[in-house]
């Protein structure tokens, strides 16, 4: 059994490691199965199945965990928002704003519905789970981490947002991939106009090919180097203003700290420094494992009510959705791109975005960006206004 902090972070790491090295390098068969199986996932799963076994004393290594879990959590929530320049977003037009937006009212809605309805079987307190996934659902996996960190959620609850975060949001990509054989026929009963999208994703397509840059040493440590500056003082910041404030807690107000302080540097040269992905990445996988560390695989007993939930938020979200495209005259691109920026974030809406044009991958990633940033203290609000309906 491990006992000493840094040796049962190093295991954490290295299993990582392992893992986005073997996504990395499959092929097969392998490659299959991590398609459907993220590395992140198996990361969690793993790192639950490993503390189940005891392989380390959770009360000696509680110190390394608790110094690390949230500092690094507010070090990859600046790394992951520094990608994202506001003034692009905006560029974008009203009408795709207004698609973005109109998927995460939805979702929010979604998640409020669910949790009435499923609150007999998967309890009261489910509010809590399901408000880390309303992160993940809105922005991405770092938000639902954030969130985690800003309600103080439990390890357990969060293996079950993770594993709803798996099943249904894959078959959710599935669906959308096979709905833009229908995109003709959508965009004619809403009566929709994508004159502007094109011209949109046209300009942002050479702009991001101009501007694109591989990472270097001096890139990374200063990226590195900022985010964990940042983090140290949202710390103090966090506590100064939940005292001036007396409004909601400390762990809040060190999540818009950080986002605040992200989206202004995004505006800077820092923003265009590379490698912010890679970072935050990083960042996340080191977080995602910490947090699993901590939860036992004894404690999913529920899973597929919690799946079931998860199928009712994405079908309230779709019938919501669809209404508000009738009446807003959005087109099916806009829409599921939209929905899949608020649910999968930049891994699976860029791929939706190319799908049905190159061009328009651009807009796919900024409308995933957008969910980061909204993502965190939206998915905040929903999960208060469910614990106000618990």
């Amino acid at each position: 059994m491990i006992t000493d902090g840094f040796a049962y972070v190093a295991v954490l790491l290295f299993m990582a490691g392992v893992l986005v090295t073997l996504e990395k390098k499959a092929g097969g068969a392998l490659k299959k199965f991590f398609k459907y199986v993220p590395s992140m996932v198996l990361c969690y799963l793993i790192a639950m199945l490993l503390c189940t076994l005891k392989v380390w004393d959770l009360g000696e290594t509680k110190a390394a965990y608790g110094a690390l879990k949230n500092n690094l959590t507010y070090a990859m929530v600046f790394a992951m928002l520094l990608r994202c320049d506001i003034r692009k977003v905006l560029r974008l037009g009203p009408r795709m704003l207004l698609g973005f937006f109109s998927a995460t009212l939805t979702i929010m809605i979604g998640f409020v519905a669910a949790f009435l309805i499923m609150k007999p079987v998967i309890g009261g307190n489910a509010w809590m789970g399901l408000g880390a996934l309303c992160g993940s659902w809105i922005g991405g996996s770092g938000n639902m981490v954030a969130v985690q960190a800003a309600l103080n959620i439990s390890e357990a609850d969060m293996g079950y947002a993770l594993v709803i975060d798996s099943i249904d949001y894959s078959l959710w990509v599935m669906f959308l991939l096979w709905a833009i054989q229908l995109a003709p026929r959508f965009n004619r009963w809403t009566r929709a106009d994508t004159s502007r999208l094109d011209e949109v994703s046209l300009r942002l397509e050479d702009e991001t090919r101009q501007n694109a840059q591989p990472p270097t040493l001096q890139s990374l440590l200063l990226l590195i180097g900022c985010a964990f500056l940042v983090s140290a003082a949202a710390g103090n910041a966090g506590a100064k203003l939940y005292e001036w404030t007396g409004f909601s807690d400390k762990a809040t107000w060190t999540v818009l700290f950080v986002t605040a302080a992200a989206l202004v540097c995004a505006m800077t040269p820092l923003g265009r420094t590379a490698g912010a992905g890679e970072v935050s990445n990083l960042l996340l996988y080191a977080v995602i494992g910490l947090l699993a560390s901590r939860a036992s695989l004894l404690e999913l007993g529920d899973a597929p009510a919690w799946i079931l939930t998860g199928f009712i938020v994405l079908i309230t979200h779709t019938v919501l959705l669809l209404l508000l495209c009738r009446l807003l005259r959005l087109d099916l691109f806009t829409a599921g791109v939209a929905s899949l920026a608020n649910i999968g974030g930049t891994a699976s809406a860029p791929v939706l975005a190319g799908s049905y044009a190159g061009s328009l991958v651009p807009v796919g990633i900024l409308m995933a960006l957008m969910g980061y940033v909204v993502g965190t203290p939206l998915a905040t609000l929903c999960a208060n206004l469910m614990k106000l309906l618990a």
